[in-house]
Parts: structure tokens; C-alpha cells; sequence
């Protein structure tokens, strides 16, 4: 370390602030907030976990009058190691401060907005909401393993809904670190509570601010122009992506160079009519022609148009049935607790030494197979006929507007489609859901037998005809299997490649995002580029701006670890990797 910290004197100021029980420092009760979901891994001096907004300032000015580096925590449910630390070769210590205790959900204008406290998720959004005939700005499948309203936004999350884009807001209260080193607090929520810091925690979080202390100023709480942009199909960008420079403000894709403690946004009614229309076809293009007519043509967007390939159709089946059943019989309040206990579970176990790793997996996957084929009997069949499938979700006068328009289509076209009933229609959006974590399982299962796995998400522009990959031979034989699944409408598509033994994952991954670089394709698109990606110059030079000493996240996006920007010179700390 070359920064001098008296290191003893600063977790018994914090454990001052939080309590004994709420202040970690043994190595194994770091561990679930040091390892990241999926991704990356390294070491924190102190683990901190807050009850209050006004005990993360208490903590914050703490970390900033010793001199350490701050990673501010949510859900911890990236999949690109961004709110974890990487590594070893930082120069200073690292406080991780987790936020979820603190999970309130303000309603604001009778919920056609919200306020999400540092640690609320999206989970509870949707649960608070439902009541006023409302829903989120985001429903995607990772809300179910508790996924944060505040992590969502500091991510540009993109999620599945065709109309709303990725979770995005001008609205937040922040804590920001100018290049002297002073800490402040900046209240752009548009809600007037007080002039001092822990004063205009306390009322928030208290909720002591009357109805004409909340401004509508022009400010977005949405992302509002994303309808336009991905009904221009012949655009040569991408609808989304993680460097759009469009969509970075203060909060909003900060991956955490702010400690964000409060967000506002927008919500929306839910429909009065849904129907889920599920497609198939053994032709690429049929779909290329259906997803340019809807996006041009059509009156009324889809909700959701969900894209999933023969292969991982089956791997999702197989290897998700567990969490398929679990989430349908149990429902997904339960997956956080699920996931808690799987992580103590693999703790244990990995600490007896003679057991596989992952072992609360295999014996999930041991014990799924006691239970029948939980798929319906329609999707069953599409999957014997057809490669591709695409389940397809319209509202109100969407929904014949969608079935009249896939009637006459594939009577000249290769596919076909049907209606859903609402069992099928859960049953298929589940089925997609589970398909992210079977496709770990299914890496887990075959380890012995496969080398590494990749995921890589990747925005391709919206006039790409070819949205199903063909890879050069030299780069496909080194491949065991390919899965794919993605958001067909917004031209994400997430690609997991699982490789063959032997194969150099480093080299492999890099000829692939070659391909991508080709196709003026844009990645990632919506997990953000944690420290798997580097930060393209519009995401660094935000990065630079929002935290110019480096003392949050450092890190971030291949950006050096050190204090203030300054570049490792291959001595310090072992060098930048």
C-alpha cells in the first residue's frame, strides 16, 4: 500500500456508526459482498452495512478522511464483477458499503413515481405498485434475485421492455467527491428537504417533506425517447448500449464513482390487456422480416419480444427446472433467501476440502431430476419443429393489431405461431428467465469435461440483418456448445459460449469481440462493463469527471486502480492487469 492508513482506528469509528453486528471483517463473512455473482473477486478491508442513509454519510466521511476506496454495494447480482473488488493491485485499502438494508419505496404524484431508497429493489417496486395498477420501469428476470432500483440505474440496465429502454434518470441524491478531496451531498431529486447533509437524509428517509416540497422540474425520469429509437430499423447504431454517451448522467451509469442514495422515476400503468403470442421458424430471416415490420409499421410497440435458440431452449429446460419450479411453486420472493442459503451452503462445503466446488448446485440438479416435464405441451412441440423461438408480448390494441399481422404473415412464411393461455404464457417468460442460471449450472455439470464459459452481451445496430451469429471455423471448432437468448426487438443478444478443453478463453474471447468491432456492434449492452470490459473514452472521461480523485470504484472498466487517474507503471502493487 503506499497510502498510509491507520487501518484499526477506522473500522472502530465505523463500528461506532453501524454497530458490532453491522461492521465484517472476518474473511469468510466478507465473502458473499467480495465475490462477485458470477464474475471477479478480491479483497475489502471492511464490509459495512448501513441501517440508515444518514449512517452511509456517518461512514462515507469516515472512509474519506482515512484516505480508502469505496465501492458502494447493492444486490451484488452484476454479472461483470463491477460492484466487487478485482484483484489485489489497488494502493489503497477498500471498504465495501452495502446497502440493502436500507429498501424503502417512497410514492410520489399517487405512484406515477417513485422514490427508491439505496437498497430498494425492484422486487418490492413491483409489489408496492401493483395496488395503484402500476409497474416498474423495469420488469426483467434478475429482479427476481432481488436486483436493486438504484444498482439497475447506476448500470444503465437494460432489461426486456421494448418501450421503456434502459433504467435511466436525471432525479437522484447523491454523494460526490470533488478533486480536492471534499465529500458533499447533491440533492437533484427535485424534492426540497433542507440545506444541511444529515438533514436532508433524515427527511427523506423519514418522509418529513410535504406534497408542495416535491417539484416537477424538466428533468427525465425515464428514458422517453427510447420508443423512437428502436423503431428506427435502419439506423446503423445499436438501440442501446452501455457507452452511450446519451444516456449518462450524474447517476445514471456512474457504476458507482457516486454513492447514490435515493433515485426518482417514473412508472406506468399496467395494461388492462396482454397477450403472449409464441413463434417459431427455422429460418433466421423470417424473424429479421417480423421484427423490422413490428418496429416500422405497427401503431402499438410490443411489451416484449424475448428470443431463445433450440440449444439453450434445452440446457434451459434441463438445467433450469429446478429454479423454474421453485420460483412457480414458491414465487420469487423466495429466490433471495434461496440464494443466501446456496451461498453458505457452498461455503461450507468448500471449506471440508474433498467435495466438488458449486456442490449446492449439483445437488439441485440431482435433485430436479425426481420431478415431471414442466413445459407445456404447445412449446414442447416448437421445440421438435423449430430452431428459433421468440416469445412475443403485446397490450391493449396491440394484441390484435399483433394477431392479425402474424395471421397473414405466415401464410406466405416459413413459422408459425399460437396464442398462449395464461398458464403458457408464464410458463414461457419462466422457461426464459431460468435460462441466464442454467446455463452456469450447465458449465458446472460438465466441468470436468469442457473448458471455460463466456457470456458476453452485445447491442447489434438496428439495420443488422444477420442478428443469429455464424462464427469463422477457426474460431467455432473451438467451441463445445452455443447458447443463445436475448431481446430480439432492441437487438441485444446474449451469447454464452462454453469451451472446448484446452482452448485459450483470453485469445478466443478477443477474436470474437473482433467480430463484433467488424459489425459495428457495440458490447456490453446492458450489464455494463464491470472489470471484464474496458470503458470506452465517453464512459471513462463521465468516469473522470464524476470522480476525479478515483476514490469510488476504482477500477472500473480497465481504468487504473490508483489515486487520482495516475497510471500503474508495472511496479506498483504488481501492475495494472
Amino acid at each position: 500500500m503506499t497510502v498510509n492508513v491507520d487501518t484499526q482506528s477506522l473500522i472502530a469509528s465505523m463500528r461506532d456508526v453501524v454497530g458490532q453486528a453491522y461492521l465484517l471483517t472476518d474473511k469468510a463473512k466478507k465473502q458473499p459482498y467480495t465475490k462477485g455473482f458470477r464474475f471477479g473477486a478480491g479483497e475489502a478491508l471492511a464490509v459495512v452495512r448501513p441501517g440508515t442513509l444518514v449512517e452511509i454519510w456517518r461512514v462515507l466521511k469516515l472512509c474519506v478522511e482515512a484516505d480508502v476506496a469505496v465501492i458502494m454495494q447493492a444486490a451484488n447480482t452484476g454479472l461483470t464483477g463491477g460492484s466487487t473488488p478485482d484483484g489485489k493491485d489497488y494502493d489503497r485499502p477498500l471498504v465495501i458499503i452495502s446497502t440493502m438494508r436500507i429498501d424503502d419505496i417512497q410514492l410520489v404524484d399517487d405512484g406515477r413515481q417513485i422514490v427508491g431508497l439505496a437498497g430498494s429493489t425492484l422486487f418490492g417496486l413491483e409489489e408496492t405498485l401493483a395496488p395503484y395498477g402500476r409497474e416498474p420501469h423495469s420488469v426483467i428476470g434478475s429482479s427476481c434475485i432481488g436486483a436493486s432500483i438504484v444498482g439497475g440505474i447506476c448500470n444503465n440496465s437494460g432489461g426486456a421492455l421494448v418501450k421503456r429502454g434502459p433504467a435511466y434518470t436525471e432525479l437522484a441524491l447523491f454523494a460526490q467527491i470533488d478533486a480536492n478531496g471534499n465529500l458533499s451531498l447533491v440533492n437533484n431529486l427535485g424534492i426540497n428537504l433542507g440545506s444541511e447533509p444529515e438533514e436532508i437524509l433524515n427527511n427523506l428517509e423519514n418522509k418529513r417533506y410535504k406534497e408542495a416540497d416535491v417539484q416537477h422540474p424538466d428533468a427525465r425520469a425515464s428514458d422517453n425517447e427510447y420508443d423512437e429509437r428502436v423503431r428506427d430499423v435502419d439506423s446503423d447504431t445499436p438501440s442501446r448500449f452501455n457507452n452511450d454517451g446519451r444516456r449518462l448522467h450524474e447517476a445514471s451509469g456512474c457504476a458507482g464513482k457516486l454513492a447514490v442514495f435515493a433515485v426518482r422515476l417514473d412508472t406506468f400503468p399496467i395494461p388492462e390487456k396482454k397477450q403472449v403470442f409464441y413463434v417459431g421458424s427455422n429460418d433466421a430471416a423470417v424473424f429479421t422480416k417480423v421484427r423490422r415490420d413490428i418496429l416500422s409499421t405497427f401503431k402499438n410497440l410490443p411489451d416484449s419480444g424475448e428470443y431463445l435458440h433450440r440449444d439453450c431452449y434445452d440446457v434451459s429446460k434441463k438445467y433450469g427446472k429446478d429454479m423454474f419450479i421453485v420460483i412457480s411453486k414458491l414465487g420469487a420472493k423466495f429466490i433471495p433467501k434461496l440464494f443466501a442459503f446456496k451461498r453458505k451452503f457452498d461455503a461450507f462445503t468448500d471449506k471440508l476440502g474433498f467435495l466438488p466446488n458449486k456442490m449446492s448446485d449439483r445437488v439441485m440438479q440431482y435433485m430436479s431430476y425426481v420431478f415431471p416435464n414442466h413445459l407445456p405441451k404447445r412449446m414442447e412441440e416448437y421445440r421438435d419443429k423449430y430452431q428459433h423461438h421468440w416469445i412475443l408480448e403485446m397490450s391493449n390494441d396491440g394484441v390484435d393489431e399483433a394477431k392479425a399481422y402474424l395471421d397473414a404473415f405466415f401464410k406466405t412464411n416459413e413459422g408459425s405461431y399460437f396464442e398462449c393461455t395464461e398458464e403458457e404464457a408464464d410458463k414461457a417468460i419462466l422457461h426464459r428467465f431460468v435460462a441466464g442460471g442454467a446455463i452456469g449450472r450447465y458449465h458446472v455439470m460438465h466441468s470436468k469435461d469442457v473448458g471455460a464459459m463466456m457470456t458476453i452481451d452485445v447491442a447489434l445496430r438496428r439495420n443488422d440483418p444477420d442478428w443469429f451469429e455464424v462464427l469463422p471455423r477457426e474460431i467455432d471448432d473451438q467451441i463445445d456448445t452455443k447458447l443463445y437468448y436475448g431481446h430480439l426487438f432492441c437487438h441485444v443478444m446474449h451469447q454464452n459460449y462454453v469451451l472446448k478443453k484446452g482452448a485459450d478463453a483470453k485469445l478466443l474471447k478477443g477474436k470474437i469481440l473482433e467480430t463484433f468491432d467488424a459489425r459495428s456492434a457495440e458490447y456490453p449492452a446492458e450489464h455494463n462493463v464491470g472489470h471484464e470490459y474496458f470503458a470506452k473514452d465517453a464512459l471513462k472521461n463521465f468516469y473522470r469527471e464524476l470522480d476525479p480523485t478515483n476514490s469510488f470504484n476504482p477500477g472500473i472498466g480497465k481504468t487504473t486502480k490508483l489515486k487520482n487517474w495516475a497510471e500503474h507503471d508495472g511496479s506498483c502493487c504488481g501492475g495494472h492487469h
